[in-house]
Order: structure tokens, then C-alpha cells, then sequence
């Protein structure tokens, strides 16, 4: 069960109208490794997750639903005030020729999402290490937006975003340790 509380996770500011910005940042908005790939990646997993970590599965698939608000936010705020002129000049032409400023869930290049970005193996070890990834994958894609920024205000949103993903690797990487102790410790009674 969900509940909505009308604020962001983290305030989202943005010094000026900059559609070049956006285009680049709509990647973790529908991208192989953005928000909402994570998102449902992980909702999806939770089902075949041993009990004793499905909660961390559940809680950060939950978080990244809020990051990717704060990037609809992100992306909103630098497009609103953007003329079609500057929306085709940003690389943004076909997106404003389908969507307007409505977003919609394509990476950087404009290649919608698919739920081919979502993993799910059944193994807990195997899902969890491909969770570490992409957490770590999204964690490289957020420096990489900060390095292209040169809006002070934005930039303090997406360093947040940025550390949340390392948290989320080590979660992960605590929910693999525990689900290898468990392994290790059925066996060890299984043989005594």
C-alpha cells in the first residue's frame, strides 16, 4: 500500500529554461538503466526474493517511483518556458512534434522504453547482483549529467539522486550477504 504525499523526496530547482539539459536527462527518465526501469525491475523481483530481504526490494522500488517524479520535475521545469525553436534546436524536435512537453518515457536518444530493461531471473544472488549494477549504472549516469550541468540548483538535486543510487548498491550488497549466510547455514545444519 502507497501513500502520496504531495511534496518531492527532494527539492528540484532549476536556475534557468534549458531543453539541451532535459534531452539528457529524460535518459533516467525512460532509459535502460533510469528511474523507472529500476522501479518496476525491482517490484518485479520482490516476488522471488527469500522473506528475510523482500523488504529492501520493496523499499527502493518505491524510492526510485519518487526519483522518477523528481526527474518529470527536472525535465518539466527546463522545458516549460522553451520555444518549439529552442525544443528542435535542443535535439528535442521529434519529441515536441509527438509529446508537446508531455513527457514520455524514451532515453536520451529518443528510443522508447521497453520492458526489455527489466531483469528478473528467479535466482535471488543472480537479481541481486544485476541490481547492484544497475544501481551502480545509474549512479555514473547522474556524475555524468552533473558534469554536463552548469545550473548550481539542478546540480544539488541530481548529487542527491546520485547518492541515493550508491545507498541502494549497498543495500543490495548487504541483501546478498545475507541471503549467502542463510544459504551457508542450511547447509551446514544439513550435514550435521
Amino acid at each position: 500500500m502507497y501513500y502520496y504525499e504531495k511534496k518531492l523526496q527532494y527539492p528540484v530547482r532549476v536556475s534557468t529554461c534549458n531543453p539541451m539539459l532535459a534531452k539528457f536527462l529524460i535518459e533516467q527518465y525512460g532509459g535502460a538503466d533510469g528511474e523507472l526501469a529500476a522501479a518496476l525491475r525491482y517490484m518485479n523481483q520482490r516476488y522471488t526474493i527469500p522473506d528475510k530481504v523482500i523488504g529492501v526490494l520493496n523499499d527502493i522500488a518505491t524510492e526510485e517511483f519518487s526519483h522518477l517524479e523528481m526527474i518529470a520535475t527536472m525535465v518539466y521545469k527546463l522545458t516549460k518556458d522553451a520555444s518549439p525553436e529552442q525544443m528542435k534546436a535542443a535535439g528535442l524536435g521529434d519529441h515536441y512534434a509527438n509529446h508537446d512537453r508531455a513527457l514520455f518515457y524514451h532515453d536520451a536518444s529518443g528510443v522508447p522504453w521497453t520492458a526489455a530493461y527489466i531483469q528478473a531471473k528467479g535466482d535471488p544472488i543472480a537479481d541481486l547482483y544485476e541490481d547492484i549494477a544497475a544501481e551502480e549504472k545509474a549512479r555514473a549516469t547522474y556524475q555524468w549529467l552533473i558534469d554536463m550541468s552548469d545550473d548550481p540548483d539542478l546540480n544539488d538535486a541530481l548529487k542527491f539522486l546520485r547518492e541515493r543510487e550508491i545507498v541502494h548498491s549497498l543495500r543490495f550488497r548487504e541483501a546478498v550477504e545475507i541471503i549467502k549466510d542463510d544459504r551457508n547455514t542450511k547447509k551446514i545444519f544439513k550435514l550435521g
